[in-house]
C-alpha cells in the first residue's frame, strides 16, 4: 500500500553484486531486466551469465526477467536458462508487473530485489512497486552514438548519488538494523552537516527530474465551500508536555502556515496529492521559524520544524478512506512519553522538502476535499466528499511493547488498517500498514516497565 523511495544501490554490474549477502539480509527472489543490465540490446546470453544464474539459484534465490522485450527476445536468451520464468512487454514503470512476477514466485515483497539499468523506467518501477532496487551501469553506455535525453539525465543524477557504499547502512530500500555488522559505521551524510545538505540536495534534484517525467496530475485548485460529507476527522493538540517550550510554541506558527496553504484543497478523480508540491518551500521569508526536527535520527531545532505532525494528520485522515496512498515514510513514533490512550499512527511520519514527500492518489470516481486548520493550539482536519461509500476503516495496533537493543529501547508493534462493510460490519480486508521499529528518542526512565520485554 505504501511506497518509499529510498536511493538504491548502485552496482557496477550484475557480476559484483554480493548476492550471499543478501540472501542474508532474507531476500529470496531476484528481478532481473534483461537488455543492458544482463547483455548488450539485442545479444544472447553469454556463458558468464548462465554461469551466474546457476549460481544464484544455487545460493537459494528464485530468477524472474521482467522485461519491456516481446516473448521471442526472451526466449532466446533463456535458451540456456533453466527455471527462470518471465513476463514480456513489462510496460516499466507501471508496477503491475512487478507485483504479478512476485505474486508468480510466491514470496513478499520485502523479499525481492529487482536489478536493472534505468533509473527512469527500471529502478521508478521498483520503486513503486515498493520493492527493494539495484541499479547497475548502462552496458555499453559511453560508446553509444545516440543517447536520449533520459540517458543523459541519468548520468546527471548519478553524479549526485554517493558511490562510496562502505559508509551506507542500505540495500536496496531495505534498511539494516542496528545490530547487523554494519551498524557501527556511519551514513557519509551523518558525517558533517555540509555532506548532510549535499545529500538533501541531490535527494531534491532526484525528485524533481522524476517528476519531470512523470504523467502524474497534481491537485491544485481550492475551494472555500466544503464538500457536503464527511469521511473522516481528525484534531490534535500541538504543544507536547515537557518539550523546549519555544519550539513548541514555533510549532504551532510552522502548521498555521502550512495547512492555510492545503486547507480547501479538490483532489478530483484520478489526480495526486504531493505534500510538498501544495505547502511549497520552507523558509524564514515565509513566516516560518525553527521547529523540532530529526537529523540523522537526532532531534534538534529546524527551519519549519513540527510538519511532520500536519503530514501525520492528512495520514490518519487518508487511511480512514477508500483513497490510495503512494508514498509514506516514517520516522521513530516514540519521540515522547504517551499520555493518555494510545492512539496508534498518531505520530510517526516523516516528511522533507522535497524528496521525502506524503502522497495519495484519488482512484475513486468522485472529488475529496481536504480542510485543515489551527485554532486555540489545536490542529484540526477533515476529508471531504461528494459522497459517502458503503465502507468504513479502522486502525489497529497489535503486539504493541518496548524491548532494549543494546544501549537504547525501541517501540515495537505491527500496524493495520482494517476495512469493514458499514451494514453488516464484515471485515473486508486487513492490511498491515507499518511494522514499527521505533528508537525511544526520551529518557528511558518514562518508559511504563510492564510494555518493556526482555
Amino acid at each position: 500500500m505504501f511506497k518509499k523511495l529510498y536511493p538504491y544501490e548502485y552496482a557496477e554490474s550484475v557480476f559484483t553484486i554480493d548476492y550471499e549477502k543478501l540472501y542474508e539480509k532474507g531476500f529470496r527472489g531476484i528481478l532481473f531486466d534483461l537488455d543492458n543490465t544482463l547483455v548488450p540490446h539485442g545479444e544472447p546470453s553469454t556463458p558468464e551469465v548462465d554461469e551466474l544464474f546457476k549460481r544464484i539459484q544455487k545460493i537459494g534465490f528464485k530468477t524472474f526477467i521482467l522485461s519491456d522485450n516481446g516473448v521471442k527476445r526472451i526466449e532466446a536468451f533463456l535458451k540456456n536458462i533453466e527455471q527462470c520464468p518471465y513476463i514480456d512487454n513489462a510496460n516499466k514503470p507501471k508496477p503491475d508487473n512487478y507485483l504479478r512476477a512476485i505474486e508468480l514466485m510466491g514470496l513478499q515483497k520485502n523479499e525481492v530485489v529487482f536489478i536493472g539499468d534505468q533509473t527512469f523506467k527500471d529502478i521508478l518501477g521498483a520503486n513503486n512497486a515498493n520493492i527493494a532496487s539495484i541499479l547497475v551501469k548502462y552496458i555499453g553506455y559511453y560508446t553509444e552514438k545516440k543517447i536520449g535525453i533520459k540517458r543523459h539525465l541519468e548520468r546527471i543524477v548519478l553524479k549526485f548519488y554517493n558511490r562510496s557504499k562502505k559508509y551506507k547502512n542500505r540495500i536496496g530500500n531495505i534498511e539494516i538494523k542496528e545490530g547487523s555488522k554494519m551498524s557501527n559505521k556511519k551514513l557519509l551524510s551523518e558525517r558533517s552537516d555540509f555532506l548532510f545538505k549535499l545529500a538533501v540536495r541531490k535527494g531534491i534534484i532526484q525528485r524533481d527530474i522524476k517528476d519531470l517525467f512523470s504523467r502524474e496530475k497534481f491537485a491544485h485548485k481550492k475551494s472555500s465551500d466544503k464538500l457536503p460529507i464527511t469521511i473522516s476527522e481528525y484534531n490534535s493538540y500541538l504543544i507536547k508536555k515537557g518539550t523546549e517550550p519555544e519550539l513548541q510554541e514555533n510549532k504551532v506558527v510552522n502548521i498555521e502556515i502550512a495547512s492555510s496553504k492545503i486547507n480547501g484543497l479538490i483532489i478530483h478523480p484520478g489526480e495526486s496529492f504531493s505534500y510538498w508540491k501544495t505547502i511549497g518551500t520552507v523558509n524564514k521569508r515565509k513566516g516560518y521559524k525553527e521547529g523540532r526536527v530529526i537529523i540523522n535520527n537526532k532531534v534538534k531545532p529546524g527551519m519549519g520544524g513540527g510538519l511532520c505532525n500536519l503530514a501525520n494528520t492528512i495520514n490518519l485522515l487518508i487511511l480512514n478512506s477508500p483513497l490510495e496512498i503512494t508514498e509514506f515514510h516514517t520516522h521513530s513514533d516514540a519521540l515522547a512519553p504517551d499520555y493518555g490512550e494510545r492512539i496508534p499512527l498518531k505520530d510517526g511520519t516523516c516528511v522533507g522538502y522535497n524528496y521525502i514527500d506524503y502522497r495519495f492518489k484519488n482512484t475513486t470516481d468522485s472529488d475529496f476535499q481536504l480542510n485543515l486548520w489551527v485554532k486555540d493550539k489545536y490542529l484540526y482536519g477533515e476529508l471531504k466528499c461528494v459522497r459517502d461509500f458503503p465502507w468504513e476503516y479502522k486502525i489497529t495496533e497489535e503486539d504493541h511493547h518496548f524491548q532494549k537493543e543494546g544501549d537504547n529501547y525501541y517501540r515495537v508493534s505491527k500496524i493495520y488498517q482494517n476495512k469493514f462493510d458499514k451494514k453488516s460490519g464484515e471485515l473486508l480486508e486487513k492490511k498491515l500498514i507499518w511494522d514499527n521499529h521505533s528508537k525511544v528518542m526520551y529518557d528511558h526512565n518514562l518508559i511504563p516497565k510492564e510494555s518493556i520485554r526482555l
